[in-house]
């Protein structure tokens, strides 16, 4: 389940009845030069790639324009976010009249979700020494979610084989 937002304006927050909705989730993407690996000084067979990670989330899409639904929902998303916090910051905080003036500016979405397809791309498909290239390779020029990302998935794939029989 999936539960947010949107302005009143937005097309998509009118009244529906049987929508399907799409949510399409971007994870970390990096571009990957072939000079990150070492195989490229052995044969040269190499070329530029992309690595990234992607989620699309389909289901029923339901509007709900009840003032306590959305004020509900905005609290428990709010707490939620807000929870790690040293001091954070609750609806209450804010004056009475504005937070009613901005609740009736939304409306509440929920999907619930039925089907789930991902795809991510991370150097898995290279030899453990181009894996480790394309680690240094990000983190050198800044790319430190690319660099975890990568790492994250090359852990992962170590356990998955270590499992195997």
């Amino acid at each position: 389940m999936l539960r947010g937002h949107l302005a009143r304006v937005n097309p998509q927050a009118r009244p529906n009845s049987d929508r399907q909705a799409l949510v399409v989730v971007h994870g970390p993407d990096s571009y990957v030069s072939p000079s990150y690996y070492p195989s490229k000084a052995e044969h040269g067979k190499v070329v530029p790639t992309w690595n990234y990670l992607t989620v699309h989330l389909y289901g029923d899409y339901q509007v709900h324009d009840d003032p306590e639904w959305v004020e509900q929902n905005v609290r428990g998303l709010t707490d939620k976010h807000e929870h790690r916090r040293e001091h954070p910051w609750s609806v209450d905080d804010a004056p009475n009249d504005y937070i009613d003036a901005m609740l009736r500016a939304i409306v509440g979405v929920e999907i619930v979700v039925s089907r789930i397809e991902a795809k991510s791309k991370m150097s898995q498909n290279r030899p453990p020494q181009d894996v480790e290239g394309v680690i240094a390779g990000l983190s050198a020029i800044g790319d430190h979610q690319g660099a975890a990302a990568v790492r994250h998935a090359r852990e992962l794939g170590n356990s998955a084989s270590a499992r195997q029989p």
